[in-house]
């Protein structure tokens, strides 16, 4: 009964929880912190049980980044285990670790230079002394504009200046260097318990280590002075004769620091007189460092050297005959300044009789001479870059070439006498050395002409086998003048057997003979018989058009005759012909030729090239009324704006064929309405009002026009150059507009509301991220699309994936067409394969399983950063695609804005039936961090762990050149 009456009361108890609702337990809110450094610091190094292991903890410590929250409790614990540390090695690891947190972003030092100095008054090691001093250097550094650190900072280097040990001298130095100013007078800490203590400014107390018996404190002391002068204060004239005693110091290190700091004053007071030591002669400061830093060209350290020819190139201000003296290894006069004739006689009539040769050296000087002291110019300036010239490091021979090409630049007299000089270096046993000479005397052609026998030791350099010494030399000849018609044929039999000999270099010497051809017309028309191979009464036979030798003699004829107006009666009827033929195939180097009336109608092609293009400022003017004319697209209907972005695009692509100077602007423009007008057919009405099944056809028309417009956009961005922030943020507009019409088009067709909320919420944050990047940019963007989807940004947040989607589709239709505005100059990044050609039938042959080499050559223009940016694709028949990443190596920059690629590309397949095209071509590959609007993300230690590497970064490739199709024959192994 009991048990019973227990089971109704549980019942009824059960049924009132069941009604009674049940009370709602309030959740725990989670409050997430970021592990604490310091904690975890002072944790390992309170289990260090010796010296040994701390350094072990603080060294591990190192390697990982630390937050600026969290550096002032990290400083605490290393200062608190700093006082309590016996063992030198610890505390000196924590005292560069005071350095390396003092330089993390967003930390200030100043909270802690108290306790920095305090350490540095109690610590009795010199090791720690100099560290601590160094962490002190970095916390000033970090600090410039807070006076009181400052002051006490140098306060803290004069008194430590008078320390034994060679290391806390140095960072004292470079302490004043860094933070000492000219305002106040300062006193040394020793000096100042005396009430007469001498004020010094800061160049004095410098200067006074000068003479210091430690070479690295006399090295550190110029340092510290050269560093005064880099943060702008004017270095006094005195120092200049205790920087010339230190020329001749004992020490590598003080003789390369002297002659800086010579070279400086030099520059800062070129026009004062200083005195000739033993002599009573005056001389410019100026002229008188040249021979100083003259004389270092010998010395016996060829770093110094190196140092010394490369300033010497920049003293243009020396006097004539001290830079002309550099070239002539005969001394002065023994050594003397040469008196003139009336003072000799003078001499002998007050001596009271001439030599009479009985006496031996009865003639000779009275008086003991200095011959380091009397001469007027140093003896180390007499020949100092035949010297440099001839030095046996390669190094010392390329900063002479390079001293000699600056000075000969301001100098067409010194041009013409170092012009030798220059020649004999294309016979040096360095490749650089060569390439270099070659490159300086490119730069100074403009002052000299050639004579036969130096164009004789030039073009001997065209048997080099290496391919950039042609080709500089090339480049050279496009630029030089010579002195006779025999020049010429010497210039051109010598680049017809450069030609035959390397005929890959075809290209560069039909360049080099068209300048040479246009530099010299009266020199080659006395030639042209003999070049033509012409007679006045008899015919000859025609040449062989398909001879390059005979193109390369062409090409410098046609160019002579473009100035020259008689050359062409001297031209027979099959050159004519030729002419035409080569002006079709190679307009790029024969020019337009006035002809005689026989041929008029090579005349009127040729002229029909040039019409409609007229000067480059209606050309401009057309560009922009293009523009304007496009930007009232909004006032017209749909087929009325397409035919007028059709006859606009159009216009700009034949604009951009007549105008080189504008081809980058005009097809940035074309490419930018090539866009809205996908855009604008994409967006027809009758597309969207018919139901999903009824129009897959329009969909898939769509579709591909939103992928097109992503692709364009990216080209617009990566491909061209000179862009402004307002360019790239419109283009990232039209992007944004293509990503809206994907993802209207994948809500239509696509089931599955996962797959859509996904795509918008990754749409909605590009659009906070294009706010991010272009908040200054907004202002210009009215009534634009992105301008309309920021104003819904808190409606689209929270509403549904259809109701976004029927949001963005309205958007679409109502945004405005922005007007373009362009920048003063966009280039458009070109790329053109010279080899391979493409031409030859006959195919490469290698044995499957191995590989064969393809020689790639291509020129680069207006490319960024080529060396991480451009890739070779070889796509072959099968569809497989192989992409190559040239070698940093593989680029030279022959001029401003032109790279040249020069690599080899390595095939291999599996066996074939027959020989098959494959397709050459180079690509662009972009990323978003190569942006110029990506910022870096700082660190506090100089680690790169963990960085991605630049392969993870490509996010695509765009199409940089034609491509080439090259035959190959993968042939069966033989067993």
């Amino acid at each position: 009964m009991a048990a019973h009456l227990k089971k109704r009361v549980y019942e009824e108890f059960s049924k009132v929880v069941q009604q009674q609702p049940l009370e709602e337990v309030p959740a725990k809110k989670l409050r997430l912190t970021k592990p604490s450094k310091s904690a975890a610091l002072h944790i390992d190094l309170c289990k260090a049980t010796n010296p040994t292991d701390a350094l072990q903890y603080l060294l591990s410590f190192a390697r990982k980044p630390v937050e600026a929250e969290s550096v002032e409790g990290v400083v605490r614990i290393l200062l608190e285990h700093y006082y309590k540390e016996i063992d030198n090695s610890v505390r000196l690891k924590i005292a560069s670790l005071l350095g390396l947190l003092s330089k993390t972003p967003g930390f200030s030092p100043d909270c802690i230079v108290d306790d920095v100095i305090s350490t540095l008054n109690n610590d009795k090691s010199n090791q720690v002394l100099a560290q601590l001093l160094d962490t002190l250097l970095v916390i000033g550094t970090h600090l410039p504009e807070n006076a009181a650190v400052t002051q006490r900072l140098i306060e803290v280097a004069c008194k430590h200046l008078s320390s034994p040990y060679f290391g806390v001298r140095n960072k004292c130095l470079q302490l004043l260097g860094y933070l000492g100013t000219v305002d106040k007078p300062l006193t040394k800490e020793s000096e100042a318990s005396t009430s007469t203590a001498p004020l010094q400014d800061v160049q004095s107390l410098i200067s006074d280590y000068f003479s210091d018996q430690d070479p690295r404190v006399r090295t550190a002391s110029i340092k510290a002075m050269l560093q005064l002068h880099e943060r702008g204060m004017k270095l006094q004239q005195t120092a200049y004769s205790q920087a010339c005693k230190l020329l001749n110091d004992d020490y590598e290190q003080v003789r390369s620091a002297a002659v800086q700091m010579v070279w400086v004053l030099s520059q800062l007071y070129p026009e004062s007189i200083v005195p000739i030591p033993s002599s009573n002669e005056e001389i410019r400061l100026i002229d008188d460092s040249f021979g100083k830093i003259c004389h270092m060209v010998s010395d016996g350290s060829w770093v110094v050297r190196v140092q010394a020819a490369k300033l010497l190139g920049s003293m243009q201000q020396v006097s004539p005959h001290f830079l002309e003296q550099t070239l002539d290894k005969k001394l002065m006069s023994d050594l003397r300044r040469k008196r003139t004739a009336h003072e000799r006689a003078k001499e002998l009539y007050a001596s009271g009789e001439f030599s009479s040769g009985r006496k031996w050296a009865d003639d000779a000087p009275k008086e003991k001479v200095d011959t380091s002291g009397v001469n007027l110019i140093d003896s180390g300036a007499c020949g100092a870059f035949v010297h440099g010239l001839e030095d046996e490091m390669y190094e010392v021979r390329i900063a002479a070439v390079e001293a000699l090409c600056c000075l000969a630049q301001a100098s067409p007299s010194f041009a013409e006498k170092c012009l030798d000089f220059l020649v004999d270096m294309f016979n040096d046993e360095i490749e650089e050395v060569r390439l270099q000479s070659i490159h300086a005397l490119r730069q100074i052609s403009t002052h000299i002409t050639l004579r036969e026998d130096q164009l004789d030791t030039v073009l001997a350099v065209l048997e080099d086998s290496s391919r950039d010494i042609r080709e500089a030399l090339h480049e050279l000849l496009c630029y030089t003048n010579v002195s006779t018609k025999d020049c010429i044929q010497l210039a051109l039999l010598e680049l017809l057997k450069n030609l035959t000999k390397y005929p890959t270099d075809r290209n560069s010497v039909w360049k080099c003979l068209k300048f040479l051809g246009l530099r010299h017309p009266t020199l080659v028309l006395p030639i042209v018989p003999e070049l033509l191979s012409t007679h006045p009464y008899f015919d000859t036979p025609e040449p062989d058009m398909d001879d390059p030798a005979y193109i390369a003699v062409l090409v410098l004829v046609f160019n002579a005759a473009k100035s020259c107006p008689t050359m062409p009666a001297l031209f027979s009827d099959h050159t004519f012909r030729h002419y035409a033929y080569l002006r079709d195939s190679l307009s790029h180097l024969v020019p337009h030729l006035r002809l005689p009336g026989r041929k008029q109608a090579v005349v009127l092609g040729s002229e029909l090239s040039g019409v409609g293009s007229g000067s480059l400022e209606s050309a401009q003017q057309f560009l922009q009324d293009s523009l304007a004319r496009v930007s009232t697209l909004q006032n017209l209907d749909s087929p009325g704006a397409q035919d007028l972005l059709d006859f606009t695009i159009r216009d700009l692509q034949r604009l951009g064929e007549l105008q080189k100077e504008l081809a980058g602007s005009a097809d940035f423009c074309a490419t930018y309405l090539r866009c809205q007008l996908l855009l604008m057919k994409a967006l027809q009405e009758k597309l969207w009002n018919m139901a999903v099944p009824l129009c897959l056809k329009q969909n898939a028309m769509a579709s591909t026009a939103a992928q097109q417009i992503l692709e364009e956009t990216y080209k617009l961005e990566y491909l061209y150059s000179g862009l402004e922030t307002r360019q790239v943020a419109t283009v990232h507009n039209v992007r944004l507009q293509a990503k809206a019409l994907q993802l209207i088009l994948t809500a239509r067709t696509k089931r599955g509301v996962e797959s859509v909320l996904a795509l918008c919420e990754k749409f909605l944050q590009e659009v906070e991220s294009f706010q991010r990047l272009f908040m200054t940019e907004l202002p210009h963007f009215q009534d634009s699309f992105v301008e309309k989807l920021l104003e819904l940004m808190p409606r689209l947040v929270s509403c549904k994936p259809l109701d976004l989607v029927k949001i963005l589709l309205a958007t679409l239709r109502q945004s405005r067409f922005i007007h373009l505005r362009l920048p003063e100059q966009i280039h458009r990044a070109l790329a053109t394969i010279i080899e391979p050609t493409g031409e030859s039938d006959n195919p490469l042959r290698f044995t499957t399983g191995l590989v064969v080499a393809l020689d790639i050559d291509a020129t680069l223009e207006h490319v960024q950063d080529p060396q991480t940016t451009v890739k070779v694709q070889v796509l072959y028949p099968d569809g497989q695609s192989h992409i190559i990443h040239p070698k940093p190596g593989d680029f030279r920059t022959p001029g401003p804005g032109r790279v040249r690629l020069i690599t080899q590309v390595y095939l291999s397949h599996s066996a074939w039936t027959e020989p098959c095209q494959i397709e050459v071509r180079l690509l662009l590959a972009y990323s978003s961090s190569s942006s110029k609007l990506a910022t870096p993300k700082p660190a506090w230690n100089e680690s790169t762990e963990g960085l991605p590497t630049s392969e993870s970064c490509i996010e695509g490739t765009i199409n940089l050149s034609k491509p080439v199709k090259v035959f190959i024959m993968p042939k069966p192994a033989r067993r």
